[in-house]
């Protein structure tokens, strides 16, 4: 038997088992699945060097499914092959019996790829299109960088390729000469709701990728000799030519003319129309002359490998760091911004341990990411990922995947545009630790367009959930001076999941030194009073540590907080609320709906009886040449603070 017909004959008999999952489930996307039969076959029966049984062995190749809703054919492959799955301490060798159980709530085979959930196979929770190639590009970044021999490979739709993220992979590719990754991209010609565009077509697909630099290979999808040669060209290609790249032309319904066209996406046969299509699959079947014979199809090994062990450093405290940097004379002078204690913290923990990664988007010299960038012991291990935020995010998680630690720094509103790759990184496990530098109003001159004001309400948003180990989706931190961000850096290294660190332009003294212990989860008790209890975070406790002064003069006894972490301690938090009267006013430089609102939503819990107030950016900020001319026109500096504290205590405040 010839090499194709063998991968005929498996693909039909995978073909078989997607049309049954899907329509015992009621739901999925058979026909997508079923233009992927033959270059999934090709690859998991053949190409790709991997072992069923162990599929995340380091030097293994890699399946990126970027068109995660053709799942069910992996599903089929996978259980044909019984490659392990469960999740921890809960492994089982997958069956074509498991099937049936696709999308049950109780099902290790979700409706779109999902590591967490014990298919570990995959190496991120894709479905939200337009992602998984540069997933695929930070799994072969980090196996460049470890001199890992294994191969990525990226299943991309043609109606997702409009996605610009797709184009910011291959660049990114490109840029850092990723020789391991293999788009294919699987245009069969359909999207949801219509056909794709005629520049999605095929013929166009090769003509932008060659402009790209990309040396684009066009071929029949349903080849398996062709699929085949393209992938040993891949794996066989000159380190000096242009990236291989394929552009499969493919049958959406391959094999099946009744659920072929528009209007099948996302819609199971059933009854009538499912026993006809099985048998259409079965005449295509014997049209292709295919058999049971599997003499042609053989899974290769990776390559064997062995872990050295690397010997636990201490990163420096702030103080040392200070020293060893020539940096006293910023200690002296008790200011530093916090975006550049992070530079600092960054530096000194890519030092110490070797999973630690830098990305940043054109702007380490605004984040201070460049200091990791500049250190010749570092610089193989920052990323310029230039402007291009959802790609950069979504690298990082591919780096997680392959066990690194990646740290993605920008300005903090430039991050908005990629929530949809951060919350994905979430779903997928990712050990993200973002960055969002310049926040809030007290970057001031630059205006509205450089500030990040709705970046704590959707992060907290994202903490108040579990992750799959049962701790805070992510942190929230708002470091408030260089002590606190160096340390919070630290911390975030140590998590074992995501977290947003939040950190701001200006220099601010110091608050705290090396002696003071930052937790995730914590807050600081800057002043201890009986009147009133101010919350405040990040650039904003400087501000109220000046209204706490002007209180004092009125005669008013607060306390002062620093809710550098969310989630927090509530109950020590209500604690000190009820020493203080059960009075409240939280003070944060954002749109609201962020710190002020978990203390809030605290006091409610409780069921105790508290007097809130939340201070925060209540209209659209401009430019200004000053913080305080910004604070003063938003109603957040000092005299404003101390007035809104008074005015909750009856006092009258000038």
């Amino acid at each position: 038997m010839s090499f194709k017909t063998a991968v005929d004959s498996k693909a039909i008999e995978l073909n078989h088992l997607v049309l049954d999952m899907c329509s015992e489930a009621g739901s999925g996307h058979p026909t997508s699945a079923l233009s992927l039969g033959h270059i999934v076959t090709t690859l998991l029966y053949h190409s790709m060097r991997w072992l069923p049984d162990h599929p995340r062995y380091p030097t293994s190749d890699r399946l990126v499914l970027s068109e995660g809703h053709a799942v069910p054919i992996v599903y089929a492959a996978y259980a044909d092959l019984e490659g392990v799955v469960g999740r921890e301490g809960e492994h089982k060798n997958l069956n074509t019996n498991d099937l049936s159980t696709l999308r049950e709530a109780s099902s290790l085979l979700d409706g779109h790829p999902n590591p967490m959930e014990g298919f570990p196979f995959f190496d991120a929770a894709t479905g939200s299109l337009g992602q998984g190639l540069s997933v695929a590009a930070g799994l072969g970044l980090a196996a460049a960088g470890d001199d890992l021999d294994k191969k990525i490979y990226c299943l991309i739709g043609d109606g997702e390729s409009r996605e610009g993220q797709i184009w910011e992979a291959l660049d990114f590719i490109i840029d850092h000469n990723l020789t391991n990754v293999l788009p294919i991209f699987n245009c069969n010609g359909y999207g949801q709701a219509d056909a794709v565009s005629d520049q999605q077509s095929a013929e166009t697909m090769q003509k932008k990728l060659e402009a790209f630099g990309w040396d684009a290979i066009i071929l029949d999808g349903h080849d398996a000799d062709q699929i085949r040669d393209a992938i040993e060209k891949f794996r066989d290609q000159n380190a000096d030519a242009a990236p291989v790249e394929v552009v499969a032309q493919t049958i959406k319904g391959w094999g099946i003319p009744s659920i072929q066209g528009q209007g099948w996406h996302g819609k199971p046969a059933s009854g009538e129309a499912l026993a006809q299509a099985h048998q259409e699959l079965n005449a295509t079947a014997q049209e292709l002359a295919t058999s049971d014979a599997m003499d042609e199809l053989r899974i290769y090994p990776p390559t064997e490998w062995s872990e050295s062990a690397t010997p636990e450093k201490k990163a420096m405290t702030l103080d040392q760091a200070f020293a060893a940097f020539d940096m006293q004379k910023i200690k002296r002078g008790g200011r530093l911004a916090t975006r550049k204690a992070y530079g600092l913290a960054l530096r000194c923990l890519g030092q110490v341990n070797p999973n630690v990664f830098a990305l940043d988007a054109d702007v380490s010299n605004s984040t201070f990411a460049n200091g990791f960038a500049d250190d010749e012991a570092l610089s193989s291990r920052f990323v310029e990922c230039k402007i291009a935020e959802q790609n950069m995010i979504s690298v990082g998680a591919g780096l997680s995947a392959a066990g690194k630690i990646p740290f993605c720094s920008t300005f903090a509103k430039f991050l908005t545009r990629a929530y949809d790759q951060i919350e994905m990184g979430l779903y997928s496990g990712a050990q993200l630790k973002i960055v969002g530098s310049h926040a809030g109003i007290s970057l001031a001159a630059d205006g509205p367009s450089q500030m990040s004001l709705p970046d704590i309400a959707w992060f907290r948003s994202l903490s108040r959930a579990k992750n799959h180990q049962g701790n805070p989706g992510c942190y929230v931190l708002q470091p408030a001076d260089a002590y606190a961000a160096y340390a919070l850096t630290m911390e975030m290294a140590d998590y074992d999941g995501l977290c947003y660190m939040r950190t701001h332009r200006p220099d601010v003294e110091f608050i705290y030194d090396e002696n003071t212990k930052f937790d995730l989860g914590g807050f600081e008790v800057l002043t201890h009073g009986r009147d009133l209890l101010i919350a405040s975070a990040g650039y904003m406790v400087h501000e109220c540590n000046k209204a706490i002064d002007r209180l004092d003069k009125l005669g008013i006894d607060a306390t002062l907080v620093d809710m550098y972490s969310l989630p927090f301690d509530e109950e020590s938090l209500l604690d000190l609320a009820n020493d203080n009267g059960g009075m409240v006013i939280t003070v944060e430089d954002n749109f609201g709906a962020s710190m002020g609102s978990a203390i809030a939503d605290a006091c409610t819990e409780s069921g105790d009886a508290f007097t809130i107030q939340q201070m925060y950016v209540k209209r659209i900020p401009k430019s200004a040449r000053s913080e305080d001319s910004i604070l003063g026109l938003c109603g957040l500096d000092a005299v404003q603070i101390a007035q809104s504290a008074a005015s909750m205590l009856g006092v009258v405040a000038s």
